[in-house]
């Protein structure tokens, strides 16, 4: 599960430098959140977790472990397109709500990590 978050965690670090690459070539700086979010939700936290799960894999063998995953996986891209449909006033203020459950489902799973790691990560003796 390690590395497949590190790949995932690439793929967000690409979209999020092109949002940027975006923002400064047109100058049109709407999408910030977005980028900010994935550049931080995305690249560094899922590769940070990715990591740790690779060096400890007892870590990644949890059942919070998993539901971190897909919480993590289904919350992010939901927020993240709702942010960008919002702010770009596509549909009105619809996808502000949609935006929040993603984001709740989001954190949801991030306790889960924290949980995870609070719990099962010990001090070898």
């Amino acid at each position: 599960m390690g590395i497949k978050l590190i790949k995932i965690g690439v793929v967000y670090f690409l979209i999020g430098i092109f949002f940027g690459l975006y923002m400064s070539v047109t100058h049109e700086f709407v999408l910030k959140t977005v980028h900010v979010h994935m550049n931080l939700l995305g690249w560094v936290s899922l590769s940070l977790v990715g990591i740790l799960y690779h060096l400890f894999p007892q870590l990644a063998q949890t059942t919070s472990a998993k539901i971190h995953f897909w919480m993590h996986n289904i919350g992010l891209p939901i927020m993240m397109i709702s942010i960008a449909l919002a702010l770009y006033e596509v549909g009105g203020e619809v996808f502000f709500p949609i935006a929040t459950i993603g984001g709740v489902l989001t954190a949801i799973g991030i306790c889960f990590f924290g949980y995870n790691v609070l719990k099962h990560l010990k001090v070898e003796e």
